[in-house]
């Protein structure tokens, strides 16, 4: 009978009133039957681990290719803060010293990493890897950033003191004053870059987009790197402003031994992975939810 009922009420899912009502007894006769089929070995009730944040970090590596990756098991709030053990171990990692260059990019990651600090290198140079903008938003701050990071990682800032978007004259005119041209030429040797991942701009707050809108007409980007959209095959997408931007190009990128990118919401999964495909990122640093969603999608 301890078989029966288990069978009854675990595999055909039925009540333990109905199972008592079948059968002629009480449901507390039933409670008891389930009990000792539990405390003699006919029920075994097993608790299945979710996947630890290095099982997901050892599968993210491997699907998308990554150099390095770093996945945290982030609190539902603050969980941009929570991603600053993972790229200050990246970044350490890589081996950055005096004379180094680390590339800073901007956005809502950017700031809350490098606010809440960066590992000591004292003597690297941080430099902005995009002209600042108009918008008065903290997360738009750039120049702020590569100060900051300076400041708590012992190094030297250079600041890039031109928009990000300029005419084509003013840019050329821009790209040619001696000050700019050395940030420029910077990005010709950066050791390492940090960069957020941008949100479709469908899905994204107005107030967290300095987008035009031949920017925001790309309704098949599935995000950006510092304005180089993509779709998540990681194909770059043209639009009206792409040559004249005062901004690291994705061949830059491409050419840096590590660029970590940064991000912890689940609706940036496709982006992420475009990100990855196209080459510009080639490590990550997240939380558990969005690497679950990155990996649901590949699969």
């Amino acid at each position: 009978m301890l078989h029966m009922v288990a069978k009854l009420h675990y595999e055909a899912d039925m009540a333990q009133v109905d199972i008592a009502k079948k059968l002629g007894v009480s449901t507390a006769t039933i409670s008891r039957l389930l009990q000792k089929a539990r405390a003699v070995g006919i029920v075994r009730i097993e608790v299945i681990d979710l996947a630890t944040p290095e099982e997901i970090t050892t599968a993210l590596i491997a699907k998308l290719g990554l150099k390095q990756a770093q996945v945290v098991d982030a609190p539902v709030s603050g969980g941009l803060g929570a991603l600053v053990s993972a790229v200050d171990t990246m970044l350490k990692e890589t081996g950055l010293k005096s004379g180094s260059v680390l590339g800073i990019g901007w956005g809502r990651a950017i700031r809350e990493v490098v606010g809440a600090g960066l590992p000591r290198i004292p003597g690297v140079i941080t430099v902005p890897m995009t002209g600042g903008m108009q918008q008065a938003a903290a997360h738009f701050q750039i120049n702020e950033f590569v100060r900051q990071a300076a400041e708590r990682m012992g190094g030297t800032p250079h600041f890039l003191h031109a928009p990000y978007l300029p005419s084509p004259e003013l840019r050329d005119a821009f790209i040619n004053d001696p000050t700019v041209k050395e940030v420029l030429t910077q990005w010709d040797h950066m050791d390492a870059a940090i960069v957020g991942v941008g949100l479709p701009h469908a899905i994204n707050p107005p107030e967290a987009s300095a987008a035009t809108a031949n920017e925001k007409a790309l309704n098949q980007a599935v995000g950006d790197v510092i304005r180089h959209y993509i779709n998540q095959d990681g194909e770059l997408l043209e639009w009206d402003g792409e040559q004249r931007m005062i901004a690291v190009s994705p061949d830059q990128l491409r050419a840096t031994p590590l660029v970590i990118g940064i991000a912890a919401t689940p609706e940036k999964a496709r982006g992420i992975i475009g990100a990855v495909r196209s080459g510009m990122i080639n490590a990550l640093a997240t939380d558990t939810t969005t690497a679950q969603a990155i990996l649901d999608l590949l699969d």
